[in-house]
């Protein structure tokens, strides 16, 4: 497993262990499976893994922190998310998490940007993991939260930051405006694009990446199938882009794609996780997790031997830029 590093983050595996999965992210999976995802992604050479209180309501932090702490502390970077606070839900008593995650509704999530919800949300992080601290925190979606998140929010890690709680701090979304805006106008040292520089969607190139690139802003890419369309290699007519279904053009753009790495002996998935890894200036790709049997494929299609042809052909008939 190739690492990748920058001067502001530590130095993280080139693919990376989404816990989205493991916190019973649209379906259950029981405790030993998660386990066991874990360990094999660990005996595969991954040693960045990223979770976040929102993944099951706190379900993937609890897992994550169980599989890792009998790990060497030093030998493995960990991320999760600050800005929703997990509060008791008593009328949730009897019903299923709306949030997307298979898990029961007695917590709800709470939006907290401000300094106090920060601080309370690390403090709440450190428990459920059990680990005695966190290398990487993100501000988790801040899209509607602007003004708070990069004020007291950001403020507030750097106070983590400079306090040794934190190693490293940013914020993770599926917009590249804000984020490339965090990146020219706050004290961060790694962001997290979801879904905005892929086969099918590259438009953190246009700002985001020359950004953090003058200021040594590392960048971590996650949902690089963009919710499923890219997650086979022969897209199905009902699969799903960015969390809906997937409009017929981008399902055509996503076999046209496939027809040209199959040429040359490559799958789209594949394809896919290599595409992002050609930037020098992402450092790491993030796949959910949930199997053994998705680790090893994971792994698998990261191993790929991905010819220079294959990038140059889907320039030429105008599939990717130039």
């Amino acid at each position: 497993m190739r690492t990748r590093e920058t001067s502001r983050v530590p130095e993280l595996t080139e693919i990376a262990f989404g816990g989205s999965q493991i916190g019973n992210l649209y379906r259950e999976v029981d405790d030993a499976s998660a386990r066991a995802a874990v360990d094999a992604a660990w005996d595969a050479g991954v040693r960045y893994f990223d979770t976040a209180p929102h993944y099951g309501l706190g379900l993937s932090e609890r897992r994550l922190g169980d599989a890792l702490r009998d790990r060497s502390r030093d030998e493995y970077v960990l991320s999760t998310k600050v800005g929703r606070l997990l509060v008791e839900n008593p009328d949730g008593a009897g019903r299923r998490d709306d949030g997307g995650f298979a898990v029961p509704a007695t917590l709800r999530r709470h939006w907290d940007f401000s300094r106090d919800g920060v601080l309370r949300s690390v403090e709440a992080s450190i428990d459920r993991l059990g680990l005695d601290r966190i290398d990487i925190a993100y501000l988790h979606d801040p899209d509607d939260h602007w003004e708070a998140a990069s004020t007291t929010g950001v403020g507030a890690l750097v106070e983590l930051r400079e306090q040794g709680v934190l190693g490293a701090i940013g914020a993770g979304m599926n917009q590249v405006g804000m984020l490339a805006d965090f990146v020219e106008r706050c004290d961060i040292d790694v962001v997290m694009v979801a879904g905005r520089y892929t086969l099918l969607d590259d438009a953190a190139a246009d700002r985001l990446l020359p950004a953090a690139a003058e200021r040594s802003v590392a960048v971590v890419a996650a949902a690089i199938y963009n919710s499923g369309l890219l997650s086979s290699p022969r897209p199905a007519v009902d699969a799903k882009y960015d969390y809906t279904a997937a409009p017929r053009d981008l399902i055509e753009r996503a076999h046209a794609i496939a027809d040209v790495a199959e040429r040359h002996g490559v799958d789209l998935p594949s394809a896919a996780i290599a595409y992002p890894l050609r930037r020098s200036e992402i450092t790491s790709v993030v796949v959910g997790l949930r199997t053994v049997a998705q680790v090893e494929s994971t792994l698998q299609r990261y191993r790929s031997r991905i010819p220079e042809a294959l990038w140059n052909e889907l320039v030429a008939v105008g599939l990717e830029p130039a």
